[in-house]
């Protein structure tokens, strides 16, 4: 079974950065796309961004020009590069990847953006 283990999160002040990584137990071309996620107190999981097999990617709105989804396939490894972090973006962040119509998810890492 596919596991997925993400690291990178923290307590940052608004306009700081951080990175956060998603390895995968697997080869990431095995999935039909992975991304990430977030689930904010009292908030539903929303995504941020996602990245398919052939390189297509799809940003949330809000953190266009901010945020940058990248991946390393030599190390099965996805990245999102967060830059100017807004208070707004304080949840708790999950990878995912996809096969088809199955999930699934790492176990999360909490961003905390401090104003």
């Amino acid at each position: 079974q596919v596991q997925l283990a993400e690291s990178g999160g923290g307590v940052v002040q608004a306009g700081g950065s951080l990175r956060l990584s998603c390895a995968a137990s697997e080869n990431i071309f095995n999935f039909n796309d992975m991304g990430w996620f977030r689930q904010a107190p009292g908030k539903e999981r929303e995504l941020v961004a996602t990245i398919n097999v052939g390189g297509k990617i799809v940003y949330e709105e809000s953190v266009k020009g901010r945020f940058t989804i990248s991946r390393n396939n030599a190390e099965n490894t996805v990245y999102l590069q967060m830059n100017n972090l807004k208070p707004e973006d304080t949840a708790v962040y999950y990878c995912r990847a996809r096969i088809l119509s199955r999930f699934r998810w790492g176990q999360g890492t909490q961003v905390t953006v401090s104003s």
